[in-house]
Parts: structure tokens; sequence; C-alpha cells
């Protein structure tokens, strides 16, 4: 069901019986022409995850999802498995897993493709209680509550089973709110060594090319501090895709046209992300089109150290992040990657009800890869 290939016969086949019976509302008069954008669309989409999905290949890990018996997962799951990227761990109820997986047609066969954990009855369930009342117990977590949210709340639990070391990344996020699952990865997982802050990178891939918006879903009004601390994670992030970082500090200010209290915190930003990493292509602060388009950016400021077109967009804060990213998602009708949670002790990541199962494999093999990272630092 993930083929790509089956994209450029199917959506043309379909967007053709549309217009021949009317139902179309805008015509498609050239069909080669549509195919060719097609055919671009999905080579870039491809190429873009193609280094992720390989290096995943080279030493599979186990990837919990929270969302168990959600059927997006359930397909994520089956793809991971054929790709050979990923062990699924499912959370969720044996039957319902099972006859959903039936009735998608999947091929999935428990212990053997993947393994599951039912919140309802698991021999580990005293063991996760404890674990999670002695991380969450000063967070105002009785033993009482401990239990109860052990047995009800499946983000907790992915994030219990990945801090014992019983998984080795968690997706969670495709029910429920971003902030009370994020609070769960944060309180039970932690931050990584030097992180104050966690951030949200999203990624689009658009007929243009592929851009990263951060912080998408965290940081309400990040200093300029945190927006160092968020560019150099999510540079260190997108070279996972096998791209260089060219970074953009965004702003309605354009180098140093404005002095406001935004334009201030970026233009203090890109000072101190010069003193410690001097060859680190950015430059800001500066309007959006400036950051995509150099004819427009060498003539508002010729010296810019930037060059081409960005591919890591730093937004001031978070409303401008996520407007940002779901403006452009919906006008650009482009494919998105994440969010891919920054800053996490451990691989851990907030998708949305939005995620389709594409967005949850593409996640997987993230997830996994940024899990080899860590086993190769211990």
């Amino acid at each position: 069901p993930f083929d790509p290939r089956l994209i450029l016969e199917i959506a043309p086949a379909v967007a053709k019986a549309a217009v021949e019976s009317g139902v179309a509302t805008r015509t498609i008069t050239d069909f080669k022409a549509y195919r060719q954008r097609l055919d671009t669309f999905v080579f870039r989409s491809g190429l873009m995850m193609k280094p992720v999905f390989e290096r995943a290949r080279e030493d599979v890990k186990r990837v919990i999802f929270a969302d168990g018996e959600d059927e997006r997962v359930l397909r994520a799951a089956q793809a991971a498995i054929d790709e050979g990227i990923a062990r699924p761990i499912l959370i969720g109820r044996p039957p319902v897993v099972e006859v959903r997986i039936e009735r998608l047609g999947l091929r999935l066969a428990k212990d053997v493709d993947y393994d599951i954990i039912n919140p309802e009855q698991d021999d580990r369930y005293r063991e996760y209680w404890e674990t999670y009342h002695s991380l969450m117990g000063r967070r105002g977590v009785t033993p009482d509550a401990a239990r109860t949210i052990i047995r009800t709340n499946t983000t907790a639990i992915a994030a219990t089973a990945v801090k014992r070391g019983d998984a080795d990344a968690m997706i969670c996020g495709l029910a429920g709110d971003y902030a009370a699952n994020l609070h769960e990865v944060e309180f039970v997982i932690g931050h990584a060594p030097g992180v104050r802050q966690l951030a949200a990178l999203s990624g689009l891939i658009l007929p243009t090319g592929a851009y990263f918006i951060c912080d998408t879903y965290v940081q309400s009004d990040p200093t300029a501090d945190d927006i160092v601390r968020m560019t150099m994670l999510a540079a260190g992030e997108i070279g996972r895709f096998g791209m260089t970082p060219k970074v953009a500090l965004v702003s309605h200010s354009n180098f140093g046209g404005r002095d406001s209290p935004s334009a201030l915190k970026m233009r203090e930003a890109l000072a101190k992300i010069k003193d410690l990493e001097p060859d680190f292509e950015v430059d800001g602060e500066m309007h959006a089109d400036a950051a995509l388009d150099e004819v427009i950016r060498r003539r508002v400021f010729p010296n810019s150290t930037l060059t081409g077109s960005a591919n890591l967009l730093i937004m001031p804060t978070l409303d401008a992040a996520n407007i940002a990213f779901n403006l452009v998602k919906a006008a650009g009708e482009g494919l998105h990657v994440g969010p891919i949670l920054l800053g996490a002790a451990e691989p851990a990541h907030v998708l949305t009800p939005a995620a389709t199962a594409r967005t949850v494999l593409n996640m997987t093999a993230v997830a996994a890869v940024e899990a080899q990272a860590r086993s190769r630092l211990i």
C-alpha cells in the first residue's frame, strides 16, 4: 500500500475518469504534463526518505506505538516490517488488534512480526506502574494514580517502556492533545544532557524541494538561547536526511530593518550561533521570501552568508512556525514529515491526529535511526 509507483498510475487514471464523467470541478487538459509533475513530486519525496530508510535497515530497532489499535499504525507496522526498518511493539488489546489486522488484509503475526503490550492485562504491569511512580511521584502522582495511568494512558506506557529499555524508540500522538502527550514524554523520558527546552521540527516535501520549519509545536516564545539550541538540534536532525543545513532565521524584519523584540531576539541568536559555529551556513534575520529566493535576498542584502535557498527555517515564535507550516502544507499540497521532537533523552516523537499511515511509517524510520545513533553513544 506504500509503493510510490502506484501514485503515478492510479492518480492520473482517477483524474482522467473524473474529468470524463464530469465529476471534477477543475479540469486537466494536459495529462502528460500532470503526470510529469506527479513524477517529480513522488521522486522528491522518495529521495528525501531514502537515506533514512537505508540506515534504519542496518540495525533494526524496536519501536513502540502508543496507538497500537489505530489502523494507520497497523498499516505502517506492516510496511515497516516489509521494508525491514523496525520491529514494532503495539500497545493495544490483542483481540481488537487481531480483528483490525484481518479486516485490513495485513499479514502481521503476533510474536513473529510484532510484539504487543496489553494495557488491560500484562505481566509487567506492577513493574511499569512502580517505574512510572518513581519518576512522577514528586510531580503529584500518587501510587493509586500511577496504577490507573499505566492501565489507561498508552503514551505513558510507551514512554515507560522506552525509559526501562523495553523499547528503543516510541511514536505517539495519533489520538489526544499534543500538549498532553508531550507532557508524558517530557517528564518520563526527560531531556537530553544540556537541553533546557524541547522543540518540534516539521518537514515539508513540495514540488520545489524539501523544507523544515522549527519550532512548530512546543515553545510559544523561545529566547535567543532557545533559538540557538533548537537551530543546532534541527540542523543535526536534517543531516540524517542527507541534506546539508542551510539555515534562515526568519522574521518580519530584514537584516536589521526593525528593532522590535522578536527581530532583536533573532539577531542575538545569529550572533551566538556564529560564535559557536563560525563555518555554519546561517543568516538572518530575514523575511521568508528572502530565505527561499536568493535573488530577493541578494537585492536586499548582497553580503548575505546564506547561498541558494534555505532548507531550515527557524521561526521567532510558535504562532509563526505553526501557521507557516500548516498554511504551506495545505496550499502547497505538500507531504509532511514529523513533527520530529528535538531534545528528548531518548528517541520519542509526538505526532498529531492528522498524521497519515505514510507519516507514521516515515517517523518510524526517523525514530529507528535516532535509536541507532543513541546506542552507538553508550
